[in-house]
Formats: C-alpha cells, sequence, structure tokens
C-alpha cells in the first residue's frame, strides 16, 4: 500500500450527515489521497467539502459491486463503510458481498466512526504499509473437474 492511498467512502442514507460530519472533521487527512465513493455520498463530499471524489454508481445501482471489483483489482487500498446495520435494504447482498471483499482481499474496512478515527489517525495511513494480501494464483490455476469426467 503506497503512503497515498485509495480509499472508498460510501454511506447508507441514514449514514450520510455522520459520512459528511466525519470527513468535515478529516478534510485535510482525506485530501491528501485518492477518493472514491458511491454516486450520492461521492456528489455529497464534493459539493460540501470540496474534495476531489471519483464516482461510481449509487449502492443499489451496482456501486458497492464496482468498489467490491475495485477492490479485487487492487485499486482500492482503505473502505469507510458508514452502512444502517438497523434498516433493511434492497440491496443487502451486495453490501454483504462488499464486506466479505474486503475481508477476503484483508483491506482495513471502518463501518462506523470510531473505527475510521481510529484508522485514519493511525501512523500508517501516511506512511506505506506492507498488506500480506492473498495469492489466489494457485487457486485460479487448480484444475477443474469436468462433469462426467471424474
Amino acid at each position: 500500500m503506497p503512503s497515498i492511498k485509495n480509499i472508498a467512502l460510501i454511506a447508507h442514507d441514514n449514514r450520510k450527515i455522520d459520512m459528511l460530519d466525519w470527513a468535515s472533521w478529516n478534510r485535510e487527512i482525506l485530501a491528501r489521497h485518492n477518493l472514491y465513493a458511491t454516486g450520492t455520498t461521492g456528489t455529497l463530499l464534493t459539493r460540501e467539502l470540496g474534495l476531489n471524489v471519483t464516482r461510481f454508481r449509487s449502492g443499489p445501482l451496482g456501486g458497492d459491486q464496482q468498489i467490491g471489483a475495485a477492490i479485487t483489482e487492487g485499486m482500492i487500498d482503505f473502505v469507510v463503510f458508514f452502512w444502517d446495520p438497523l434498516e433493511a435494504m434492497s440491496h443487502d447482498v451486495d453490501v454483504k458481498a462488499l464486506l466479505r471483499i474486503a475481508v477476503v482481499y484483508n483491506i482495513p474496512i471502518a463501518c462506523n466512526r470510531a473505527s475510521a478515527d481510529f484508522m485514519m489517525t493511525s501512523p500508517l495511513m501516511s506512511e506505506e504499509y506492507v498488506r500480506l494480501a492473498p495469492d489466489f494464483d494457485d487457486l485460479m490455476l487448480a484444475e477443474v473437474p469436468i462433469p462426467g469426467n471424474v
């Protein structure tokens, strides 16, 4: 992980104000990194805080999946995802998939403000960090049995 991180910012509707407040508090740190966000969250952060944010689609329209794909491609180093565990989401499976992918790829993920505060103030945020990333090459090269040829 380079000293300038690629950070994904996501917030469910009931958590957008909390994300905006948190991002405002951490604006100087965030501005030093490359920021990505799902649609509405990215628009809010750009409009209200003047941050340069690359936006994916809105979460329910595939944005969570786009960020998950970006993690698998090595394009995202860090995720701040203020999700709402008390609200049923139409795209709940996408949310769970994103959380799963972040864990599988050993990506730091903060799901609440306290975690985000601890991670953002870590000395590791401003320096290079060697993240132990899984190596899936053996899995990808493994022979897959063909039905009927076992």
